[in-house]
């Protein structure tokens, strides 16, 4: 027997005993609460594979940059690792991180400044707690007066530790 049955033989329709509505609230409670284990199961999916925390990972990498250019050591001390290895172009030498910060520490004593950083394109890798940038930038300086503008691609690689992303190395090259 269906329920449309057993509610007219029993007499239960129009008879005040909420029958119906009680079976509703209860279908209606079971949606909602498997709704919930669902958007819960795809946030901790997105969560996962990058998306949720992507923007956190852009913010990050473009603090690192402006962090060099300003020599921000403790901004630069808090997100890239001392096993940091760089290789950027124009320079033969390979950089661990106290030749980043020499490196920008130097820019800065030459009176360097930034002007302008963008990156007009940037895709993205995520493999658990690392994250690869492929990325062009466009950055303009002024030194003693003179601005000039420097273009090229990067590839940059992320590591999430403790909740936090650390650029872990990077490496550099200017277009012609």
């Amino acid at each position: 027997m269906d329920v449309e049955s057993i509610e007219s033989k029993d007499g239960l329709r129009g008879m005040g005993c909420g029958f119906e509505n009680g079976a509703k609230m209860r279908l209606t409670r079971f949606s909602m609460v498997s709704f919930l284990v669902v958007l819960l199961l795809m946030a901790g999916t997105l969560h996962a594979s990058g998306v949720i925390d992507q923007g956190n990972l852009m913010q990050v990498r473009e603090a690192v940059w402006r962090a060099w250019f300003a020599d921000d050591v403790p901004t630069l001390k808090r997100l890239v690792p001392a096993d940091v290895i760089t290789i950027s172009a124009g320079e033969k030498e390979w950089k661990h991180q106290a030749g980043v910060f020499s490196s920008a520490a130097k820019f800065h004593a030459d009176g360097g400044k930034l002007v302008r950083i963008a990156f007009p394109h940037t895709e993205t890798q995520r493999y658990g707690n690392v994250a690869i940038l492929y990325t062009t930038y466009e950055v303009e300086t002024e030194m003693k007066g003179k601005r000039s503008i420097s273009a090229g691609r990067a590839t940059e690689i992320f590591v999430m530790k403790d909740g936090r992303w650390f650029n872990s190395g990077w490496h550099t090259d200017g277009e012609k």
